[in-house]
């Protein structure tokens, strides 16, 4: 027999026949079976976190069952790198500054043709491509070079919706590190801007490198951002990034750290963008530890704050630009966390149609999601069509976060294994759990 940490079986039980249910109705309200409940209750078979938040929600427990199911940190593996160069652009390990600056022009380094790869298959032309940066020609070309980096850096973004993160890393890299370099030559309106976009370039590096499963990285990256924002005067930045570790927390599992965090940028002084979306991944950390009134709470923040958000349109707007409508997403987002699948499928189902086409990653990141929830309010059939949609994008995504929704959708599903939806379903949901460029 299985020793239960905290006692979770009788507390389980106590709970249950405290609300007047049997076994046999506690496990429809789950979707369990009745064998699998009654051996948790007597401490033969562990419970898992999703099993928890699904009786703290059937059994009004507000977390408490939630918090006597030992955390086990989610720890992303750090994507095997292309080449030692490779890895050392990822992580942001190699100098700041490109080889021979001060005697440019020069042959192309590898990265820099690699970099120039990406931006042909996007149609733009990349910073660096422009002639030897004299501090005249710098001061004349200032608007035009703000523009076209500008407009490289959306590119990316867009390129990132359809693309491995392992294939734009590089490349990313190196952007970051060529507008530092123009930024240098020139003339100070332009130099301040300039090292805006590279800050923007390098949390978007950040960003990918989570993607590829190495939360290292990102952290790194995004320090880096921070560092060239605040040589451009923006100070801000600094309370973005506790909010962006606060995410990566969230993804590793870990509430605590997850509110404590995002809770940081709450200053009246910060841009309500930044305070928007921390107060959505505080709310997101609430849901995690159980809590549903302070989620829904944080939540409502997270909208009045992002509403209120006149972005700027020639400067890249921070956090997630796919969205039309953010806090209804990540409303069905925190249900399914909050232990509530069916009212996270009936939100995610109505977000997710409203989601761009082009948008690859976004729709596999948030379909799954769905797919889960509805597989985990039983609807199994509906969750297996709707997963065997998204693989592709999944595929084409190859995102270290979305495969751990994925995980949780093989693991619920494989209760259901005789179900010929499931079996139809299995391989390839297994082959798109272990694809990965990195």
């Amino acid at each position: 027999m299985l020793k239960q940490p905290h006692m979770f079986g009788p507390e389980l039980r106590r709970l249950r026949l405290a609300a007047g249910l049997t076994l046999t109705q506690l496990a429809s309200s789950v979707h369990y079976s009745k064998g699998q409940l009654s051996k948790i209750e007597t401490g033969q078979k562990r419970p898992t976190a999703e099993f928890a938040r699904l009786c703290d929600a059937a059994l009004d427990a507000g977390g408490a069952l939630s918090a006597l199911v030992p955390s086990v940190p989610t720890t992303s593996s750090t994507a095997t790198p292309l080449d030692e160069a490779g890895a050392d652009m990822r992580r942001g390990t190699t100098e700041p500054d490109l080889p021979g600056r001060a005697h440019w022009p020069l042959p192309p380094s590898r990265r820099q043709v690699m970099a120039v790869g990406a931006a042909s298959v996007l149609g733009a032309t990349p910073a660096y491509a422009a002639p030897a940066p004299t501090a005249a020609l710098a001061a004349n070309a200032g608007p035009y070079l703000l523009v076209t980096c500008r407009d490289l850096f959306h590119q990316y973004r867009r390129l990132g919706q359809v693309s491995p993160p392992i294939t734009l890393l590089p490349a990313l890299a190196e952007q970051t590190r060529a507008l530092g370099d123009l930024a240098a030559h020139s003339e100070a309106g332009t130099r301040s801007a300039l090292l805006n976009l590279s800050a923007r370039y390098a949390e978007f590096t950040g960003w990918m490198a989570q993607e590829a499963g190495d939360d290292e990285a990102a952290l790194s990256w995004t320090k880096r951002a921070v560092g060239l924002a605040e040589e451009a005067g923006d100070r801000d930045l600094a309370s973005y990034a506790l909010t962006r570790r606060a995410l990566i927390s969230y993804y590793r599992g870990d509430a605590a750290e997850t509110i404590s965090l995002a809770s940081t940028a709450r200053s009246p002084r910060l841009p309500v963008r930044i305070r928007g979306l921390a107060a959505q991944h505080e709310g997101q950390g609430h849901a995690l530890a159980g809590d549903y009134d302070a989620c829904l709470r944080d939540l409502d923040r997270a909208r009045a704050l992002l509403d209120a958000d006149h972005p700027d349109p020639a400067t890249p707007q921070l956090g997630a630009t796919h969205l039309s409508d953010p806090i209804t997403m990540i409303t069905g987002w925190c249900l399914l966390d909050l232990g509530r699948p069916r009212q996270a499928a009936a939100v995610l189902d109505e977000a997710c149609a409203r989601l761009p086409v082009h948008a690859l990653r976004t729709q596999a990141r948030y379909g799954i999601r769905r797919a889960l929830a509805h597989a985990l309010s039983g609807e199994v059939d509906h969750a297996c069509a709707i997963a065997r949609e998204l693989l592709p994008a999944v595929r084409a995504a190859d995102s270290a976060t979305i495969r751990l929704d994925l995980r949780r959708l093989a693991r619920t599903l494989a209760r259901f294994r005789s179900r010929p939806a499931v079996a139809e379903l299995s391989p390839d949901l297994t082959a798109a759990l272990h694809t990965s460029l990195g």
